[in-house]
């Protein structure tokens, strides 16, 4: 029998509706890897164990997200961090929204959008971060705060001109996957 943290993640991850057949995957591979009982949270720094649960949060407004450019990934990405053990993913998203922006998160929804699977960059300390896309409503006329001993600048991209070249490699599906849910219903149809 699972423990009841491990059932509240895998509750978090079947509350996802994939969206491709690689969250597909994604989402089958963490059901199993939580089901093995394992440790889902970095207890140790850098990368104990080296597969762990990481929730980023997506600004977004009026056709824009906001990204930060991270000193130490150097990519720009969704703020966010590491879960920490027993915290519940989207109580990560509570925490790091006050931590590395000085805001009150907002959700745009209570359920992730998109769970993704990434091996970091680098040539040590390299691990798996089993990744929750949060998605939270920032204006962007909000008065942030950033950390800036993690970013070196932080900025809002139209959908359109998000650097994909130096984010995580999973953005571009965020964003279709985003667009999907934003998208205005067709128009109606007479009777």
């Amino acid at each position: 029998m699972l423990r009841a943290y491990h059932q509240q993640i895998r509750d978090e991850v079947l509350s996802i509706a994939a969206f491709d057949e690689l969250e597909r995957e994604h989402i089958s591979e963490t059901l199993r890897w939580i089901d093995s009982g394992t440790e889902l949270c970095r207890v140790e720094k850098p990368a104990t164990p080296p597969q762990h649960l990481v929730s980023y949060f997506v600004g977004i407004d009026a056709g824009h997200v906001l990204l930060v450019d991270h000193r130490k990934a150097e990519l720009w990405l969704p703020p966010g961090g590491h879960v920490e053990p027993g915290e519940h993913p989207r109580d990560t998203v509570l925490r790091e929204a006050r931590e590395e922006l000085g805001i009150d998160a907002e959700f745009w929804s209570p359920r992730p959008l998109l769970l993704s699977q990434a091996q970091t960059r680098g040539d040590h300390d390299r691990h798996v971060d089993v990744s929750f896309w949060y998605v939270l409503r920032i204006s962007r006329a909000a008065l942030l705060q950033p950390d800036w001993s993690e970013f070196h600048s932080v900025r809002w991209f139209a959908f359109d001109e998000v650097p994909h070249e130096r984010s995580d490699p999973h953005m571009p599906r965020f964003l279709r996957k985003l667009g999907t849910k934003l998208a205005p219903p067709g128009p109606r149809r007479s009777a």
